[in-house]
């Protein structure tokens, strides 16, 4: 586990060692800034374990690690 370093978490995200996200997501948009998730990311597919929201609106969530990501087409 690994709180705020989002660098780490970049790199670790790119090598693929990634098995579980908690992720605090807040009603504000700031338009620019550090991404959580950089363009050399592996894909990965993951699945909503928990969630739960505060009374400010802050959903707090957990996602465990799914395998692979599945693609199709829309044809």
């Amino acid at each position: 586990m690994t709180f705020g370093s989002g660098d780490m978490v970049r790199q670790l995200l790119a090598a693929g060692l990634v098995d579980e996200l908690q992720l605090l997501i807040y009603p504000v948009m700031l338009g620019h800034g550090k991404r959580l998730f950089g363009n050399d990311a592996q894909a990965s597919a993951f699945t909503l374990a928990h969630a739960t929201s505060t009374p400010g609106g802050v959903l707090i969530t957990r996602y465990t690690r799914n395998g692979e990501v599945r693609t199709g087409t829309f044809e």
